[in-house]
Formats: structure tokens, C-alpha cells, sequence
């Protein structure tokens, strides 16, 4: 998994492995393993998504401190 994956891809990635997962022939092994994968890029997206909130909320921030 590359790190500098966008949000985006980290979405369409997990949809992707979804998509898999809903497939009845696939096996158990296999089954686990996807959902491992999509928990990761998941995991992954909403760390960026918290990461991008923090930075919303520190501009915010700042942008009321100079309004002062």
C-alpha cells in the first residue's frame, strides 16, 4: 500500500474489495484476507480525513485570531 495514495483511491480501493467480498465463489481465505485489505485502506482514509479536519480547524482558527 503506498502511503501517498489520495483519500480518493483509498475510497475506490475499499469499494473495490467490496465488491469482491459480495462474491459467494470466493473463499474464505481469500474473503479474509480482502477484508483485511479494506479495513487498512479504510483505516487509512479516515486518519487522512481527521488529519485534513484538524488542519480545516487550525485555519479556522488562525483566520479568527487575526480577525481580533
Amino acid at each position: 500500500m503506498l502511503e501517498d495514495q489520495s483519500f480518493e483511491t483509498k475510497i475506490t480501493k475499499a469499494k473495490e474489495i467490496l465488491e469482491k467480498l459480495m462474491d459467494p465463489a470466493l473463499a474464505m481465505n481469500e474473503s479474509v484476507k480482502a477484508y483485511e485489505e479494506g479495513m487498512k485502506e479504510l483505516k487509512a482514509a479516515e486518519e487522512m480525513l481527521e488529519k485534513a479536519q484538524l488542519q480545516v480547524q487550525i485555519i479556522k482558527n488562525g483566520a479568527a485570531g487575526e480577525a481580533n
